[in-house]
């Protein structure tokens, strides 16, 4: 074993309160397994980050993608690993759940789903704090000592662990010099404290993949994969992993993901709005990707999104494999008991969408308000597919242009008050450690955030006219009014203090500097993680290691 303190250095103490919880998590084994992990893969990691850039820079100046003649593709007869019991039924996760929130992990431990997707990325606000209360809140319900949750984790909804994404630092640790991976850091610390008792329970590791872009970002995982079984002594293919096709390029090679994580797959996720704004990321400097109003002219009835489900569906069913869909951020009313008339309709809008995933194959998909949980495992019993629709064979042919033809509406000015409002409210709370937040009806988390600044960013590049007033364009100023008048409206109705009008203010500037880049950053997340505003208020109570 490595000496601890040569080899990983923990930048700051732990927060008060937490030096046991700290201790208990970074024991002396699971430093020397995420070292030892690190050791192994960072050069491979390293290499495909630079790949990244490389493809980026391809797939920029081509302006288009198409799918590979590769072996994986062409070969018809192969299929994924047989899935175990516990994941043949995959009809209903709960999405956004952050462990570093008790009351709300505990509550969904209760639930009858099949799975929560335990998020430490879209979802979950990685300051130090949170990740130590996240680990040890999972440890414990692994163990079946976490307060109110159940005894026993087989009676539990199974835990789809979420990793953070890739481009993730993690910015309190250094080894040998170098700050940590944060899906490294993330994986090694739920692998090394709870793979083998979930393995022992029936019940796992499961886990979803965020943010691959392609399928050698899947092949990294799945050796990563083999190196933890042979590590931990767990048989092969014990870990399960589901990929959220979230990234453009990733569209464009599912059969080669699939086949990559073979023996560990539980199939692919479609999501909506991270895969939007994957499509501006790669492509938004031209005319022809421009992207309308997303509230108003962007659902997955929309022939690219519908494309990319079916095609999605069609793939994964060919290899044996679940297709899962995105999630309903619709939320009721506080204190709703669901009977009544603004409950029923906001229901019945989520079981026609989800009616919808089910017609087009779907095996599964994802809920955040557990109030509504009962009417849709009521939509899966009157659908008859259980406890997969795995045998329905959809025969498709989806060309790379209809994966890329953006439809071509228009822009409000309700749609860009309301981007502008998410942009700025994803901001203020994950400048006070909060991953997710509800308004105007729905839970909103990074992914909409995501699309909600690069819609913005975009629409100013192209003076895009509005549809109220067609002599009106959008403009840097007319963006600047729209936060400005938000964020006076918030700092009366939402901030109670002179802190959190502070937070609001700086979430109002950093806004602005993500819609006027020249560049923008891919991810916000990676924006705001590594953004010094961000670090200082979450560092201020932790005294330096160094």
């Amino acid at each position: 074993m490595p000496n601890k303190d040569s080899k990983v250095l923990f930048l700051q103490s732990a927060p008060p309160k937490f030096e046991e919880i700290q201790k208990t998590i970074f024991n002396d084994g699971a430093v020397d397994f995420i070292w030892r992990i690190h050791k192994t893969f960072e050069k491979q990691i390293e290499q495909f980050y630079k790949d990244r850039l490389q493809r980026t820079v391809i797939t920029q100046t081509l302006s288009t993608l198409d799918f590979k003649k590769s072996p994986e593709r062409s070969d018809k007869s192969w299929t994924i690993a047989p899935l175990p019991p516990r994941l043949q039924n995959r009809h209903l996760d709960l999405g956004d759940v952050s462990a570093s929130n008790t009351a709300h992990f505990v509550s969904s431990l209760n639930e009858d789903v099949q799975g929560i997707q335990v998020d430490f990325d879209d979802g979950h606000c990685p300051t130090w704090k949170n990740q130590l209360q996240a680990y040890q809140n999972i440890k414990l319900a692994v163990m079946g000592k976490l307060l109110g949750a159940p005894i026993t984790i087989t009676t539990c909804p199974v835990l789809m662990l979420r990793p953070r994404a890739w481009n993730m630092i993690e910015h309190n640790i250094l080894i040998e010099g170098k700050e940590a991976i944060g899906p490294l850091v993330d994986f090694a610390v739920l692998m090394y404290h709870n793979g083998k008792l979930l393995y022992e329970a029936n019940s796992g590791p499961y886990f979803y993949l965020s943010k691959l872009e392609g399928a050698t970002e899947a092949l990294m995982w799945n050796e990563i994969f083999v190196w933890a079984q042979n590590e931990l002594g767990l048989p092969q293919g014990t870990i399960k992993a589901c990929v959220l096709i979230e990234n453009i390029v990733s569209s464009f090679e599912l059969d080669e993901i699939l086949y990559a994580l073979r023996d560990h797959s539980l199939g692919l996720n479609c999501g909506i709005w991270d895969y939007c704004a994957s499509i501006i990321s790669k492509f938004g400097d031209r005319k022809e990707f421009l992207l309308p109003d997303r509230n108003k002219y962007v659902n997955m009835d929309r022939h690219f999104l519908n494309s990319y489900m079916k095609l999605v569906v069609s793939t994964c069913h060919a290899r044996g494999a679940p297709a899962t869909g995105g999630m309903a951020a619709a939320m009721l009313k506080p204190g709703s008991d669901v009977n009544d008339k603004d409950s029923k309709v906001i229901i019945t809008k989520i079981l026609a969408a989800k009616s919808k995933e089910i017609e087009c194959g779907v095996d599964g998909f994802m809920v955040y308000d557990a109030r509504v949980v009962p009417q849709i495992n009521e939509l899966w019993k009157k659908s008859g597919a259980t406890p997969n629709q795995i045998g329905k064979q959809i025969n498709v042919n989806i060309t790379a242009q209809d994966l890329l033809s953006i439809p071509r509406d228009g822009v409000t000015l309700q749609g860009l008050k309301h981007n502008v409002a998410i942009s700025i409210l994803f901001i203020y709370y994950w400048l006070a450690g909060i991953g997710h937040f509800f308004y105007s009806g729905n839970v909103e988390d990074s992914a909409t955030a995501e699309i909600s600044r690069f819609q913005i960013w975009q629409w100013i590049r192209f003076s895009t006219p509005l549809e109220d007033d067609p002599k009106v364009v959008v403009t840097a100023k007319l963006v600047e009014k729209s936060a400005a008048s938000f964020a006076a409206h918030a700092h009366k109705n939402l901030c109670r203090s002179n802190a959190e009008r502070k937070r609001l203010t700086a979430a109002r500037y950093m806004c602005m500097e993500l819609f006027l880049s020249r560049n923008p950053p891919e991810f916000i997340t990676s924006y705001l993680n590594d953004n010094h505003k961000f670090r200082t208020l979450h560092n201020k109570a932790l005294l330096s290691n160094l």
